[in-house]
């Protein structure tokens, strides 16, 4: 923020260890897919000398998308930690994927984060501050976390500084959007035939100097007469800015007053503005030029993050409890302190196995360290976490990581991250502790993943292998749920998108060898009866020697819903003997678990044994049972039988502009709207009631409908009778063999 080149401390391949917290600055970059955030992560470590030639997306060669499944569709889809070093300092850059499948990863970032950089790119116009992006902004400001705003891409055709920062300042203003200035214009040179306009270098609104870049190196020059004045109105709208936020409450009326106030004081309380989370600078940067050692605004970047981010020491410590769910004393980011680890990341490595990537709150981690892992297993909302799961693990090997390699680390002290490999059956979001002092640190909430995705094992060489790998999958990444449906004994794994399904499926085949075949995901029906029926089952069977004979007479009626099976004897004179009424019983419920006219459950019925006939040598339980389900099936033939569907109680949040839209595609969905409620951010909660097989894809289906700017919760109401043209739908999918609903 001085614009002020400083020495490049970092070798190339990675970052020194931190000795200490206040040379730790941990940022995560936040911003929509394509804003260019994996390209500005690039550019600022060959800045800082961590590496000697920047990558490109293109070619799948940056330090950040190493993954193979990243290279192959040239876009991040997992959180990513870069270390680099600057002014004496360790940055640790976290990017994180854009798009909106992945927002698991983008909490993880956050969460290991103290401060954000939120990137948007000029070419993307209104488009860059996208949904996403928003909800990132807010969850930061609800916790006071210092943020700054990179408007990239200012070389493509017909883009506007002016126009993004207005966007940007609207966006993410408030109510203050003097909050949001900028403190470098960028300098464009001429204009080619195709409208575009290079990025050639930066004017320092606080310096008065133009940082040029034209040469291929950085160099200050004076500003020419005609940027004089566009340079006045910017920097004096800057400076009051910075004075408002000022805490030397005298320096406005010296300001108004007329006195020129030295630069080194605006820049002192800029900082302290940044850091507190009040001020949100907006700045620019293009990836070097070929053959250039630094890009556009990446020096100014780095002195921002080493001078006006917070330290770990100024980060609001996250809430711990004992294991049992007893409160304790906030963790204090000290080395000497207990240790209090959050393993924020958990990937598979096929040569080291499972890789944790740790957060270091309070003391020091250190190789071959006896510590105490507790976990509640991140679920889907962060409120209900799986039970808890302890044990007493030794510290592996401590890497900083930089792409594919790892560098060794001798400790970790608290504000810092390292990885750390083969820890136990570490999962994201367990706790590190010391073994006699075990503590639990609160989860942090992730999107409930509502998107089906029913597999099954594809031959099987593949079955032993599928179990295991799904639960790998889950214990990575929080945003995915494992599910074994009872009801219809498909393995459904729920995620947030079809883009998190498919790296799902990928990560499954190349990751852990296992081939799977996606398949129809499959609502649980239920079948009732419509009214009363009579049955009766007859079983005799005689072929020589001990023969079978058994004969019930039933009547089956319909009960309210959630009644389940009742089962009434109304037997009289022993027509069929005490012994066998539970075989009776036992054959009605078995078929009655089988379904009757599409092999879905039957439920909501009485079912009275009203008579029979026995055989004192041929009659058994086994033939008893066989009557009873055939009298069910008999009732069912002269009666209608009616399809139950499963009805959920949907909740969709989104703008007011797109609440007409949404209500009327519920109502497509057969959906009854319920009621709508107000809320904060011009947002309005839609509720309404609609059948379960009508939102199977609803998650895709709301995405595009509002713009990427809605999101909804669901949660099953109950059982009702489905309309009689669609159950006959699914009974003719199910009589030819498809899977139905």
């Amino acid at each position: 923020m001085g614009d002020k080149a400083h020495a490049h401390p970092g070798a190339a391949g990675g970052a020194p260890a931190a000795d200490r917290p206040s040379a730790v600055r941990n940022v995560v970059l936040v911003g929509p897919s394509g804003s260019g955030k994996t390209t500005l992560v690039e550019a600022l470590a060959l800045t800082a000398g961590a590496v000697n030639r920047a990558g490109r997306v293109e070619d799948g060669a940056t330090v950040s998308d190493y993954d193979e499944i990243e290279q192959r569709r040239r876009r991040s889809v997992q959180l990513s930690l870069v270390p680099v070093a600057w002014d004496g300092c360790k940055i640790n850059l976290l990017d994180t994927p854009g798009y909106a499948d992945f927002v698991g990863e983008l909490r993880a970032g956050l969460r290991a984060a103290d401060a954000a950089l939120f990137v948007v790119s000029a070419a993307q116009e209104a488009q860059s501050v996208a949904a996403t992006t928003r909800a990132a902004w807010e969850e930061c400001a609800l916790v006071g976390m210092p943020r700054a705003i990179v408007v990239t891409h200012l070389d493509t055709a017909r883009t506007s500084f002016d126009d993004m920062t207005r966007i940007c300042a609207e966006n993410f203003g408030g109510d203050d959007p003097d909050a949001v200035l900028p403190l470098y214009l960028p300098v464009l040179g001429p204009e080619g035939a195709d409208g575009h306009a290079p990025l050639t270098g930066l004017t320092g609104l606080l310096s008065r100097r133009i940082l040029d870049h034209s040469s291929g190196e950085r160099t200050e020059l004076p500003p020419a007469p005609e940027q004089e004045e566009p340079l006045r109105a910017a920097r004096d709208r800057l400076i009051e800015g910075i004075i408002a936020e000022s805490e030397d409450e005298s320096l406005m009326d010296r300001y108004l007053g007329g006195e020129d106030i030295d630069v080194a004081t605006l820049i002192a309380d800029l900082e302290r503005a940044v850091a507190r989370g009040s001020f949100h600078p907006v700045l620019t940067a293009a990836p070097a030029a070929e053959g250039a050692r630094q890009g556009i605004g990446t020096v100014e970047l780095l002195e921002l993050i080493t001078r006006g981010f917070p330290t770990p020491l100024e980060r609001t410590p996250p809430v711990v409890t004992t294991p049992s769910g007893k409160p304790r004393p906030a963790p204090v980011c000290d080395p000497d302190g207990p240790l209090v680890a959050e393993v924020v990341k958990t990937s598979s490595d096929p040569y080291v196995g499972r890789v944790s990537l740790v957060r270091v709150f309070s003391g020091t981690l250190r190789p071959d360290d006896s510590v105490h892992l507790c976990g509640h297993g991140l679920d889907a909302t962060g409120h209900a976490p799986r039970p808890c799961h302890e044990a007493e693990i030794r510290v592996g090997a401590l890497t900083s990581p930089f792409g594919r390699r790892q560098n060794a680390l001798d400790r970790c002290v608290a504000g810092d991250l390292a990885c750390v490999a083969r820890l136990g059956e570490a999962e994201t979001g367990d706790t590190l502790s010391p073994a006699g002092d075990p503590v639990l640190i609160e989860p942090w909430s992730t999107p409930d993943p509502l998107l089906p995705l029913a597999v099954r094992a594809h031959g099987k060489a593949d079955e032993d292998k599928l179990s295991q790998g799904l639960a790998r999958l889950v214990a990575e990444d929080p945003t995915l749920r494992l599910e074994q449906n009872p009801d219809t004994g498909q393995v459904v794994l729920w995620c947030l998108g079809e883009a998190h399904q498919e790296v799902a499926l990928e990560r499954l085949r190349s990751r852990y060898g296992v081939q799977v075949d996606a398949e129809p995901h499959r609502v649980p029906l239920r079948e009732t009866f419509a009214g009363r029926a009579a049955g009766r089952g007859r079983h005799v069977k005689q072929s020589g020697g001990h023969g079978q004979f058994a004969i019930c007479e039933i009547e089956v009626e319909p009960l309210p819903p959630g009644s389940g099976i009742e089962f009434v004897d109304k037997v009289v004179g022993g027509a069929v003997p005490r012994q066998f009424i539970p075989s009776v019983e036992k054959g009605i419920r078995t078929q009655a678990a089988r379904g009757l006219s599409a092999g879905h459950p039957l439920v909501d019925v009485r079912v009275t044994l009203l008579d029979g006939k026995a055989h004192s040598v041929d009659s058994s339980d086994a033939a008893f049972q066989t009557a009873g389900a055939l009298a069910l099936r008999e009732a069912a033939a002269g009666s209608r039988i009616r399809l139950l569907e499963p009805v959920c109680e949907v909740s969709v949040l989104v703008p007011d502009d797109y609440v007409g839209p949404v209500m009327s595609d519920l109502s497509g969905r057969r959906g009854r709207v319920v009621g709508t409620e107000q809320s904060a951010g011009g947002r309005t909660l839609v509720r309404a009631e609609v059948p379960e097989i009508e939102v199977g894809r609803y998650a895709v289906d709301l995405r595009s409908l509002s713009h990427g700017t809605g999101r909804f919760d669901r949660a099953y109401a109950r059982h009702e009778a489905m309309p009689q043209q669609i159950a006959d739908r699914v009974r003719t999918g199910s009589a030819n063999g498809s899977p139905g609903a």
